[in-house]
């Protein structure tokens, strides 16, 4: 045999090796008709979900539409708001919504409203089922209508009421995610309102003081002053990076330098992997202000240690100080409680508020920690995941 032709023989075999494990894959990937239908109304119902996420308005309701319809198996499907509006409707042919079918609709939806119940009636040769959209708690959110054939049997009215009921908790959830993001925007009100008056009236003296003994310095304080107030009052979103934090953790410090002197020591430790870390806003300012002001102050100073440290798949967090602290019994009332304490005070730095949209945002297991001693000083840690998914920072415009 010669060598052109055992050259080609072994360049067939292995074109048909390769044939052969083609046809095995092809076969492997190709689903059974069950298996492509249960992927097509998953895709489908994913994609109604994406726009419902939104809320319900007339925006949302026409992308649905037509994947709700689809979903139903119907030849025509209308949403309406609570106020039995008609916000969109979805046909696979216009002529379906002969004159006075709309109207129809209208009122079959309204009643379904009214009733909180599922109501069907007839126009011409078609049956119209209006559905009404119902949280968990029943409330109604407004209703699905569509259009079936003249005696809908019992299956394509359950397969309406599932996809009402799949609607309805995605509008429910999108509720919720807005209910969630008001009470962020308040705590973090609650927080700026909550950042210590004498704070700002020792700030304001101290930069008086330097107006006439070192005009320069007076200066510097006054930007580190207008920086450290427009990076607290920002239109920003309810996180932001550690890196920012820090940045108006240095500017409270300055000014609180400036007022202590050599009487405040500040050690900062930071880890350069977590600086991009994301964490609340406003976190660290109401457990800093802490440890200087209930456990430094009332003594005339001392020193304030924060540490950001990698710890796998979390950062680390500690602020300590070595002030009065407390006594370890108080903590049983919670951490954010218990440094409130410290002063017969209300939390007006916000620690509670801290401690809960720790939890909030990352779960129960990232609250804060306190560890304290009378006469021992306080240790602060937060713990924060590197990444949560739905988590992520957001600039704002200074304001």
């Amino acid at each position: 045999m010669s060598v052109e032709v055992a050259v080609a023989l072994a360049l067939a075999l292995i074109l048909a090796a390769v044939a052969a494990v083609v046809v095995v894959r092809t076969r492997r990937m190709v689903a059974t008709p069950t298996e492509r239908a249960v992927h097509t109304a998953l895709h489908t119902a994913a994609q109604a979900a994406r726009a419902l996420r939104q809320g319900l308005d007339t925006e949302s309701a026409q992308t649905a539409a037509p994947y709700l319809r689809e979903l139903t198996g119907t030849a025509g499907l209308a949403l309406f708001d609570g106020d039995a509006v008609l916000l969109a409707r979805d046909h696979d042919d216009e002529t379906i919504w002969q004159s006075g079918t709309v109207e129809v609709c209208a009122d079959t939806a309204r009643e379904s409203i009214t009733a909180g119940r599922r109501v069907l009636r007839s126009a011409r040769s078609t049956a119209v089922v209006a559905q009404p959209l119902l949280t968990e708690g029943g409330e109604i959110l407004g209703a699905l209508v569509v259009l079936a054939p003249a005696s809908p049997g019992p299956g394509m009215l359950g397969a309406v009421g599932e996809v009402a009921r799949y609607a309805a908790s995605q509008i429910e959830l999108a509720e919720l995610d807005a209910s969630r993001a008001r009470l962020d925007r308040a705590e973090v009100l609650a927080l700026r309102a909550q950042i210590s008056p004498h704070f700002i009236y020792n700030a304001l003296n101290t930069i008086a003081s330097f107006v006439r003994t070192d005009p320069d310095r007076a200066r510097e304080l006054i930007l580190e002053f207008a920086d450290f107030t427009r990076y607290s009052f920002r239109a920003a979103g309810q996180y932001t990076t550690l890196a920012e934090e820090l940045r108006n953790i240095d500017r409270y410090l300055t000014l609180e330098r400036a007022r202590f002197g050599a009487n405040l020591q500040v050690r900062l430790q930071v880890a350069p992997e977590v600086l991009n870390v994301v964490v609340p806003f406003l976190a660290l300012q109401p457990l800093v202000e802490n440890a200087v002001r209930h456990g430094l102050a009332g003594r005339g100073g001392g020193s304030v240690e924060i540490v950001a440290r990698d710890a796998g798949a979390e950062c680390v967090i500690t602020v300590e100080d070595d002030g009065a602290g407390m006594d370890p019994d108080t903590l049983r009332a919670g951490p954010g409680d218990a440094l409130a304490d410290r002063t017969g005070e209300s939390a007006h730095v916000g620690l509670t508020n801290v401690d809960h949209r720790l939890r909030a945002a990352f779960g129960n297991d990232y609250g804060l920690v306190v560890e304290t001693a009378v006469g021992a000083g306080t240790k602060v840690v937060m713990r924060v995941p590197k990444f949560r998914s739905g988590v992520r920072a957001s600039g704002g415009a200074f304001g």
